[in-house]
């Protein structure tokens, strides 16, 4: 895969050294059994996108995932909704993500948890999966297109993976009513990495790559509620031992501050989506 200097960029914005050992010594303080870890077990820690595993398993049943189905997650990072639709769905699943460091934190992750029979990581770009056309029941994307500036690229290649008649399940952060202004956020350092257009202006392009909207569902009250409560708690109880925080490093608590202060303000919209192909 050819990998452009943009590419390069977000693979560094997102990488951290020995990812999957620290989350190893962490879950390892926290008393669970590093060698036989369960889904639970990751759960605060995998869900790398605003409210962790409950918008996974909503937007989940919204999109009618059963047993059997194959799916791509499109920018899987360490691999927790990955391994939660194959745990709790039976799917089986393919995670790409750009980020070296995830991929090998992912496989690693999905060993321990047994699922690696249901689960395989792969690395690369959602604008160049490494799948063949239309061998996929279901695109899965979480918190993933506000680093991608090539929307009508990106769309006809998920067009180009799904099988006839395929769903796009989406969790995604949008532009609001105002231009998102303060950084950093998780995904971008700077509004150099931040491709973010409003959920108005997505709908065309996805529109010309042949999906059909079945649900379209504005979650940015819920998404700012539990923001704002997660981050009350923590400046109460001090940040928890098992959290997001050891992908996003030192940073991570101006981040996610930063990230309420955008929704607060009408700066981000959160969009759960559910469309099938034409």
């Amino acid at each position: 895969m050819a990998v452009s200097t943009y590419e390069e960029t977000v693979n560094a914005h997102y990488s951290r050294k020995d990812v999957g050992e620290n989350i190893l010594e962490a879950l390892e303080k926290a008393g669970k059994d590093v060698k036989a870890l369960t889904v639970e077990d990751l759960a605060p820690i995998e869900e790398f996108h605003i409210g962790g595993r409950k918008p996974t398993l909503e937007l989940a049943r919204l999109a009618e995932l059963s047993e059997g189905m194959r799916v791509v997650d499109v920018g899987c990072g360490i691999g927790g909704p990955a391994r939660a639709l194959a745990h709790y769905f039976g799917c089986e699943v393919v995670g790409v993500d750009l980020t070296e460091a995830f991929c090998a934190a992912a496989n690693l992750l999905t060993e321990r948890t047994g699922l690696a029979h249901k689960v395989t990581i792969r690395h690369g770009s959602a604008l160049d999966l490494p799948l063949e056309d239309r061998s996929v029941d279901v695109v899965w994307m979480q918190h993933v297109g506000m680093n991608i500036q090539d929307k009508a690229g990106l769309f006809r290649e998920l067009r180009r993976v799904l099988r006839p008649e395929g769903k796009l399940a989406l969790y995604e952060v949008f532009a609001g009513t105002k231009p998102a202004e303060y950084f950093p956020v998780p995904w971008a350092s700077g509004p150099e990495l931040s491709h973010l257009v409003t959920p108005e202006e997505i709908r065309k392009p996805l529109e010309s790559a042949g999906f059909r909207i079945e649900a379209w569902n504005d979650v940015t009250q819920a998404s700012t509620d539990w923001f704002r409560a997660a981050m009350e708690k923590a400046m109460k109880e001090g940040p928890p031992s098992l959290s997001r925080g050891i992908l996003m490093g030192p940073e991570f608590p101006i981040k996610a501050a930063n990230v309420l202060r955008n929704l607060e303000e009408d700066r981000l919209r959160v969009i759960q989506a559910v469309l099938t192909l034409k």
